[in-house]
């Protein structure tokens, strides 16, 4: 086969597999969408094109007496950004200890970072639950925001260290020589350097607490303190049992602010990712 006729094969296989890759992702979100916009409340009755669109279930969502979606809203922005933000925080300190720094126990402190990254959360929701009900965390968002923060230090720690590693120490030696300490070399070198990789952390612990369900289903009893993926499902599960599109309606709403946040920190991702992936 010649190497022309063999190219233009593999580029339709690859124009093929997107196309069907893009059916797979944009079917379902064009059904939410055109659920949300029927004036009617049944799953069965929607469709994905709408006769006569509405607005209805939006409008419902944000002025109705029955509905707690504004609360709900607010506790997971308050759960997200103080996720990201503390995680940030944390993440630079430990990676940027683990990259440029040796002590006793680093080795196996890396090993136990890749280690926990191999065990799923579910094992450890007994073990949450106890712990979050002995220190008297459980039902509040402060010990919701604590499992989120505490759970995604190994994952982030090693990414972040991976990024670390890739700038010279160089840079950490002759700063040093200008008189700069410790923390001088943390925040004038390394910070403004590692941005790429910070705003991918920020960007996957905003992301978090708007699409979990599991965990503050686990922690959450007060309706008053869910945040939108239980506030949601109870939404549906109880006593508004039938209202599908309003369900549909209130999980567009979602991706507004992360896709706020992806606006702003999409020219770090790539890079961020990239480099991140270098392990030293």
């Amino acid at each position: 086969m010649r190497p022309k006729v063999k190219s233009r094969i593999e580029v339709t296989f690859i124009y093929l597999f997107l196309a069907i890759m893009f059916i797979v992702i944009a079917y379902p979100l064009a059904w939410t969408i055109g659920m949300s916009l029927n004036p009617g409340t049944s799953l069965y009755s929607a469709s994905i094109i709408p006769e006569k669109w509405s607005l209805t279930h939006y409008k419902w969502l944000f002025t109705s007496e029955n509905s707690n979606y504004l609360l709900w809203y607010k506790n997971s922005v308050i759960v997200a950004i103080t996720n990201a933000v503390v995680s940030v925080i944390l993440t630079s300190l430990i990676a940027y200890a683990f990259s440029r720094y040796k002590f006793v126990g680093r080795k196996y402190g890396l090993y136990a970072f890749l280690l926990l990254q191999m065990f799923p959360s579910l094992m450890a929701m007994v073990a949450i639950y106890v712990m979050l009900n002995m220190i008297g965390l459980l039902n509040t968002l402060p010990g919701l925001i604590l499992v989120y923060i505490g759970g995604q230090i190994p994952f982030n720690a090693w990414l972040v260290k991976g990024f670390f590693d890739t700038i010279p120490k160089s840079l950490d030696e002759a700063a040093r020589i200008d008189g700069a300490g410790h923390l001088g070399v943390f925040f004038r070198i390394m910070l403004p350097l590692a941005k790429p990789i910070l705003g991918v952390v920020a960007l996957f612990n905003f992301m978090a607490p708007f699409v979990d369900f599991l965990l503050p289903r686990i922690i959450l009893r007060d309706p008053e303190k869910f945040t939108l993926a239980v506030g949601l499902f109870n939404f549906i599960n109880n006593e508004f049992a039938n209202n599908f599109t309003r369900f549909a309606a209130g999980s567009i709403l979602i991706a507004l602010p992360i896709a706020v946040v992806y606006l702003f920190s999409q020219r770090y991702l790539i890079t961020g990712l990239t480099a991140g992936g270098t392990k030293g």
